[in-house]
């Protein structure tokens, strides 16, 4: 798993909301991005509120180069536009929107979140994200890595299907983008659905495999089975 997944499923601070049986996003859109290094994106445009939605924050690796907010000149069916922007011109990490809730309504269900969206001048990926969450214990996650939205694209559905176990507690969900460009995304829904339904990854992460004891108390035994003895010298 790569340091984005990483940095993704280390707990984030909960932003919890109401009911939803299934939860329809209003037509959100969420627009991600700095386009091209123009650092006059950096400043709020006429027409654009420079916040996080109700119910939205900005997480990631890199947060505090990463900005959200409503742009009302950027409408697509009809609804006016979110948007998640870097206010550098390059980034050495990612940013997201995201939104934690309870997972009770959800939990022995299969869930889908999907979008549309349509990406411009990506320097590195975008993508939509959902983690399923038992406490500290991540139970299942996709980020869309392994299917990114990359470059230049027109408006396309895309979804991320994850089982919510019995026992789970959160779900956390989302859009990101690591580097720069733009992402806008519309019609955001979040709704439990069939068995099927493809799941968007295969299996859960795998947690670490910790020994049921201690193990070389002395130090004398290495990775490739040898001993001190006949250890690799340290270049």
């Amino acid at each position: 798993m790569t340091h984005i997944a990483n940095r993704i499923i280390q707990p984030l601070r909960r932003n919890l909301v109401g009911r939803a049986g299934r939860r329809r996003l209003a037509g959100m859109v969420l627009v991600i991005g700095i386009c091209g290094g123009n650092l006059a994106l950096a400043a709020p445009a006429p027409g654009t509120v420079a916040r996080p939605p109700m119910g939205w924050f900005v997480a990631g690796s890199k947060p505090e180069f990463y900005r959200a907010g409503l742009d009302r000149a950027a409408i697509h069916e009809g609804q006016p536009s979110g948007y998640l922007m870097s206010t550098v011109p390059t980034v050495a990490g990612f940013g997201n929107i995201m939104q934690t809730i309870l997972a009770g309504e959800y939990a022995g269900k299969r869930i889908r979140l999907r979008a549309q969206v349509k990406s411009q001048e990506l320097s590195d990926w975008a993508g939509l994200w959902m983690r399923v969450d038992k406490g500290k214990t991540v139970m299942a996650f996709d980020n869309m890595q392994a299917r990114p939205i990359r470059g230049t694209t027109d408006w396309k559905p895309y979804d991320v299907v994850l089982d919510v176990p019995p026992d789970a507690t959160e779900i956390s969900f989302g859009a990101l983008l690591s580097g720069g460009g733009k992402v806008w995304i519309n019609g955001m829904s979040f709704e439990a659905v069939g068995k099927d339904v493809a799941l968007t990854i295969d299996k859960a992460p795998e947690s670490p495999k910790f020994p049921a004891h201690p193990v070389n108390l002395d130090f004398s035994k290495y990775d490739h089975g040898g001993t001190s003895e006949n250890a690799p010298a340290q270049e």
